[in-house]
């Protein structure tokens, strides 16, 4: 089941995590095809992506050469029957999980038994996904961060009845993207979000409960704590609609307290300050 031998790869949706999965996996050589609700968005895409590689040519972590033969691997669609031949078809949709349902059951109608089907999801059960299709054996998780092209991790997530095959054969397609894969079973959050994400909301908890700015809460764990990057600094990054649905998620699946998101940000999500997609969220970006 998709094995050594995976040479085509189908990304569905190309939104900013979509068309960053997209954009490495035609650097590692895949054919690849996106597939975008529209021609529009597929456009935008493209156009992203080739705004990125001509930025590592002319960081000179690639060649022009390199660039051109990269972009020709790519091939955009908006008709999911242009997947039938993909070894490895990866979903990078909306965080719902009937979208996702109904997706991978039209999926299963499309593409050969032996293609294994990846979803991207960072909070909803991979188990659950599985269950839209007759053959859950060939799902996997495939958990990249964002952004995609630059964070060294992807986490392999095993449900309950994926095959060993598909979960070494996501494995090595990992690693051939440049990632640093690691396995992990399909539970709550998987190994990042579950730590990180009660992590978050406390952090945005003691804003309040210490009086302490988002400067100097940031400052006090990358100065105190060793963080690459303070925890309002890296919630603006991620979006705070994005942290919010992610800590609904987990709450709903482990009723842990720490796990639901802090009031604080739920205002900030309801009055779109969304973090650096929107202009504002805890600082304010040109």
């Amino acid at each position: 089941m998709g094995a050594p031998g995976t040479r085509r790869i189908g990304v569905i949706g190309l939104g900013a995590m979509g068309s960053g999965i997209a954009q490495l996996a035609i650097e590692a050589g895949y054919e690849t095809v996106g597939r975008e609700v529209s021609d529009e968005l597929g456009s935008k895409a493209s156009g992203r992506i080739a705004h990125f590689l001509g930025r590592k040519v002319e960081k000179e972590k690639m060649t022009a050469a390199e660039r051109d033969a990269a972009l020709a691997r790519l091939s955009l669609t908006t008709d999911l029957s242009d997947l039938a031949d993909c070894d490895l078809v990866i979903e990078a949709i909306v965080e719902e999980l009937g979208a996702k349902l109904d997706l991978f059951a039209e999926l299963e109608r499309i593409v050969r038994p032996d293609t294994i089907l990846a979803t991207n999801t960072s909070a909803l059960s991979v188990t659950e996904i599985a269950a839209a299709v007759a053959t859950p054996e060939r799902v996997v998780g495939m958990h990249f961060f964002n952004p995609a092209p630059l964070m060294p991790l992807v986490e392999i997530v095993r449900a309950e009845l994926s095959s060993d095959e598909a979960v070494e054969a996501a494995f090595a397609v990992g690693e051939r993207l440049g990632k640093r894969p690691i396995h992990c079973q399909d539970t709550p959050g998987f190994v990042v979000n579950r730590v990180l994400i009660p992590l978050l909301n406390d952090c945005i908890r003691v804003l309040d409960e210490a009086r302490v700015s988002p400067e100097d809460l940031d400052t006090a764990m990358t100065a105190g704590a060793g963080w690459p990057m303070g925890p309002c600094t890296l919630v603006d990054l991620v979006g705070i609609d994005v942290h919010v649905h992610a800590s609904e998620a987990l709450y709903e699946k482990l009723r842990e307290p720490r796990m639901a998101p802090p009031p604080r940000i739920v205002a900030m999500r309801n009055a779109g300050l969304l973090g650096r997609k929107s202009g504002r969220g805890f600082y304010t970006y040109e």
